[in-house]
């Protein structure tokens, strides 16, 4: 069996400066896990390869990049760029961004016969497998409908939470995964912001470790989507709240295999 590639491309819960881009995770050279601002740094050969996109959710710093990628490489391409999300997600990329007004519908611009882009719908629970790799999709609580992943190489599995909050079906999921080896959890507002974090459907510090508590296995756990301009003082608040775990701050251009 064959190790999973997996490089963070962006994962930061906002932009400003060289270091910060918003969520998005490029696996082997031809699967991305969300389409955040990091997506940019790409160059036109590597987003030309591509093939699969799995979208967490709709929420801008998860697409923002999207449009342009599939607007930059659809005629480099001889084959549809295959965008996977829910139903619910899909229905909002229909209706909010690929609607001709914010940016043309790439599933109606032919290049070569074939539609630049077409949607594939993916259940909770769906596992959808590409060669050797499985990505099976798992529940996120958010603002909107929302989606979290493992990726599974054969040999170990990464879990990716996507945003999201206090979520007690996610952990039973996780913690009947034999081979899970990581796990990237998000904590995007610091505890004096707790309000703000239950109301937006994110993480504090304080939830975090809450959240943790309901994990049974051992694993790498690193934490994304923190607030730009409060990351010290985030890290040092997890600490405080989930410094059992050993938590790391995952950091832009890092790489899993696995």
């Amino acid at each position: 069996s064959t190790f999973m590639k997996l490089r963070i491309l962006g994962c930061s819960g906002g932009i400003g400066g060289r270091h910060l881009r918003t969520t998005s995770m490029l696996v082997d050279h031809d699967i991305l896990i969300d389409a955040g601002t990091g997506v940019a740094d790409l160059s036109l050969a590597e987003l030309a390869t591509i093939d699969h996109v799995f979208i967490t959710h709709s929420h801008f710093d998860h697409i923002a990049s999207l449009p342009m990628m599939i607007d930059s490489v659809a005629d480099m391409r001889d084959k549809p760029l295959r965008v996977y999300a829910s139903e619910a997600t899909i229905g909002i990329l229909r209706q909010h961004i690929f609607n001709w007004a914010i940016w043309p519908d790439f599933c109606e611009i032919s290049i070569r016969q074939t539609a630049a882009m077409q949607y594939q719908m993916i259940r909770l629970g769906q596992k959808i497998v590409l060669g050797e790799r499985t990505i099976t999709a798992l529940p996120a609580e958010h603002t909107v409908p929302a989606l979290g992943y493992q990726l599974d190489s054969g040999v170990a599995s990464l879990v990716f939470t996507g945003d999201t909050t206090v979520n007690d079906v996610f952990w039973p999921l996780v913690n009947q995964i034999p081979n899970l080896r990581y796990l990237i959890i998000e904590t995007a507002f610091s505890n004096h912001e707790k309000q703000l974090a239950v109301t937006s459907k994110h993480l504090c510090p304080s939830m975090l470790g809450d959240e943790l508590a309901k994990l049974s296995r051992t694993v790498e756990i690193y934490i994304s989507h923190l607030k730009p301009g409060q990351v010290e003082l985030i890290m040092g608040e997890i600490e405080d709240c989930a410094g059992d775990y050993k938590p790391r701050m995952l950091q832009n251009n890092q790489v899993f295999e696995f």
